[in-house]
């Protein structure tokens, strides 16, 4: 059974940074790609940054890039998220995703949530003073 876990949210103070983590099991993570997704209260869920299955190619939405930097340990079975510059408007719970098993989706495909079929059970990021 394919399984996503994230770890390594908390509170930081603005400008600070987080290292969320999202361990695979159940499958093989380096055939799948994986997308960073956010959800703030009263909005709906964004996608903030993905990774191919083998080429490592990767996107980021425009509010983060510069600031977050998405990676991929396929003998850990492990995607990061690497949160630097951290800004209250960051604050949101953060969730994985995996899509279909055979689907083939661009980086940004995958960000528009286009296939995505299993989700972690977030973690939850608070940028606050």
């Amino acid at each position: 059974q394919l399984q996503l876990v994230e770890s390594g949210g908390g509170l930081v103070q603005p400008g600070g940074s987080l290292r969320l983590s999202c361990v695979a099991s159940g499958f093989i993570l380096d055939y799948y790609g994986i997308g960073w997704f956010r959800q703030a209260p009263g909005k709906e869920r964004e996608g903030v940054s993905c990774i191919s299955r083998r080429d490592g190619s990767t996107y980021y939405a425009d509010s983060v890039k510069g600031r977050f930097t998405i990676s991929r340990d396929n003998a850990k079975n492990t995607v990061y998220l690497q949160m630097d510059s951290l800004k209250p408007e960051d604050t949101a719970v953060y969730f994985c995703a995996a899509p279909y098993a055979g689907t083939l989706n661009t980086v940004q495909a995958l960000c528009a949530r286009i296939g995505v079929g299993s989700w972690g059970q977030g973690t939850q990021v608070t940028v606050s003073s």
